[in-house]
C-alpha cells in the first residue's frame, strides 16, 4: 500500500482515537507519527530524530531495535506465535515463570499472564479477595475492600480504577466503581502543614494504622506503588515508608499487593522496588519493562500459601475463574526472557545506579530556573514540578498551558517528554547513555528557558 506523509496525518486524525488524549485539540495540529526507532532515539516519517525521554510511555529497556531482541523475537516466530495457556502449556511461558520466581524478592512463585499493567492489577484484586472467601468464606465474609494511597493510579479497568485516586482521571467512573479506602500518600512536597519527610511519613503511617484498628476485618488488601506514585507526578515516598506498611499489613492480617508496574525491571535503581526496602508483597503486579519494550505483557506473582488457598476439588468452586485469549504467548514470554538475560549479562541495574547520580547532578541546575518547583527523583524516574511562584507554590492554571508549552519546545528541540498536570515528567530509555542523559537536562532547561520568556512576554 502506498501513501504520502500528508495521507498518514489525515488518517490518523480521521481514524485513530488516541489514550489520553483530547482529539478536539489533537486535530488542530500536526500529528507526530513515529516510524523507526534506533537506541535511545526514535525517529518521524520526515527522518527527524528525537531522544526518547519518555522510554516509549516507560517501557523501553534496552534501546529501540536491540539487535538481540530483535533476534530472540524472529526465532521465536519461527516455532509458533501463539497458542492458549487454558489447559495447556507451551515452553517460553515456563521458563519465563521460573525466571520471574527466581529474580523477585522472598517466596513470589506463582506467576499468572496477562498483557497490560491494567489487567495485571485487576487479577491481583480478584485474587485477594478470593483468597479470603477461599479460606472461610463465613469467617472473611466482610473482606471486600481495599486500601489505596490518595492520587494513586493502578490501571485503567474498572477494578483498577476503583483503587484509583486520581480525581481527574477516575471521578467521571464513580458510578461504576467498588468502594476503596483511601489513605494520605506521603506528598512531601505539598504538606507543609505537618512538618518535615519523616513527619509526613509518621502522619501517613499513623493514619494508616489508625484505620487499620477499625476496619481491618472488612479489608482484604492494601495495594501500593513502591518508592514512587509514577502518573501522580512521580511522588516519592520518605525510606521506611513502605517497610512500615508491609509491617501494618502483616500485624493486621490484610494482603500487601505490590504494583511494580511502572517502577519494575531497574527503573528505580533495583530489579525491583520493593527490594530497597527489604519488601516481600503478598502478590506483585509486574508488566512495562517486562519485554523491554518490544511486546505487551505483565504478570502477577504470588506465593505459595495465597496459591494453595485456590486448590481444591471441582465441587469446592475454588479455580479461579480469569483468564486473556493470549496469556503466556510465546512471542512476549520468549523476548521477556531475553530481556532479562540481557539485563544481567549487561549489569544494567549497577549501570542505572550509576547514572542515576550523574542524572541528579545535572537535574540539580534546573533549581536556577525561577518555575522549578521540585525535582523528584528514584533511579532514572523524575518529576520536575512546575510552579508559578516558589513561596507560596502556587501553579499554573489552566488557561496557562506553560507546561504544555515545555513539552513542545522540547519536541522542537528533539526531546520527546509528557506531563502529568504540573509535572514535567522524564522516563529515559534505561539503556540510555550519560551523555545522552545530560542533553535531556540541557534541552529541559532550555525549554523552561523559552516558556519562561514567552511568558512574560504575554502579561
Amino acid at each position: 500500500m502506498s501513501y504520502t506523509n500528508k495521507q498518514l496525518e489525515q488518517w490518523d486524525k480521521e481514524y485513530v482515537w488516541h489514550p489520553f488524549t483530547q482529539m478536539k485539540s489533537y486535530i488542530q495540529n500536526n500529528p507526530l507519527i513515529i516510524e523507526k526507532g534506533k537506541g535511545s532515539y526514535l525517529f518521524d516519517i520526515e527522518g527527524k530524530a528525537y531522544l526518547d525521554g519518555y522510554a516509549s510511555l516507560w517501557v523501553n529497556v534496552h534501546g529501540h531495535s536491540d539487535p538481540e531482541l530483535n533476534s530472540a523475537l524472529h526465532e521465536q516466530i519461527e516455532k509458533i506465535a501463539h497458542s492458549t495457556l487454558l489447559g495447556s502449556a507451551n515452553v517460553p511461558s515456563i521458563l519465563l515463570a521460573k525466571k520471574l520466581a527466581e529474580i523477585t524478592p522472598g517466596n513470589l512463585s506463582k506467576v499468572f499472564y496477562s498483557d497490560t499493567g491494567s489487567a495485571s492489577v485487576e487479577i491481583a484484586l480478584k485474587i485477594a479477595y478470593q483468597y479470603w472467601q477461599n479460606i472461610d468464606s463465613q469467617k472473611y465474609k466482610h473482606k471486600k475492600k481495599f486500601i489505596s494511597l490518595d492520587e494513586a493510579y493502578h490501571g485503567d479497568t474498572i477494578g483498577a480504577v476503583s483503587v484509583g485516586g486520581m480525581d481527574l482521571f477516575h471521578r467521571i467512573f464513580q458510578p461504576l466503581l467498588f468502594e476503596r479506602i483511601a489513605i494520605p500518600s506521603p506528598y512531601t512536597y505539598r504538606m507543609n502543614e505537618i512538618g518535615n519527610e519523616e513527619e509526613v511519613k509518621q502522619y501517613c503511617l499513623k493514619r494508616l494504622e489508625e484505620l487499620l484498628q477499625t476496619e481491618s476485618e472488612h479489608i482484604a488488601g492494601l495495594i501500593i506503588e513502591p518508592l514512587v506514585q509514577g502518573a501522580a507526578g512521580m511522588i516519592t515516598q520518605p525510606h521506611g515508608f513502605l517497610k512500615e506498611v508491609e509491617r501494618l499489613c502483616r500485624a493486621y492480617d490484610v494482603l500487601l499487593i505490590c504494583d511494580e508496574v511502572a517502577v519494575g525491571f531497574g527503573r528505580t535503581g533495583t530489579l525491583f522496588a520493593c527490594e530497597q526496602e527489604q519488601v516481600v508483597p503478598d502478590i506483585m503486579c509486574m508488566a512495562k519493562g517486562i519485554t523491554g519494550g518490544y511486546m505487551p505483557l505483565a504478570a502477577t506473582i504470588t506465593s505459595d500459601k495465597v496459591y494453595n488457598a485456590f486448590l481444591g476439588n471441582p465441587e469446592e468452586h475454588k479455580t479461579f475463574y480469569h483468564g486473556h485469549t493470549y496469556t503466556g504467548n510465546q512471542l512476549a514470554c520468549s523476548i521477556a526472557i531475553k530481556n532479562i538475560e540481557l539485563i544481567e549479562q549487561r549489569e544494567l541495574v549497577k549501570d542505572i545506579q550509576i547514572k542515576a547520580k550523574a542524572f541528579s547532578q545535572y537535574l540539580s541546575k534546573l533549581y536556577e530556573l525561577p518555575i522549578v518547583g521540585d525535582i523528584r527523583q528514584r533511579g532514572l524516574m523524575v518529576g520536575i514540578e512546575i510552579v508559578k511562584n516558589r513561596k507560596s507554590k502556587e501553579t499554573f492554571s489552566v488557561h496557562e498551558p506553560i507546561v504544555n508549552q515545555i513539552i513542545m519546545i522540547a519536541r522542537s528541540k528533539g526531546l520527546i517528554i509528557r506531563e502529568l498536570g504540573p509535572v514535567i515528567t522524564m522516563m529515559p530509555v534505561l539503556a540510555m547513555k550519560q551523555e545522552e542523559l545530560q542533553q535531556m537536562v540541557d534541552i529541559v532547561y532550555q525549554s523552561i528557558e523559552e516558556a519562561i520568556s514567552h511568558y512574560t512576554s504575554v502579561q
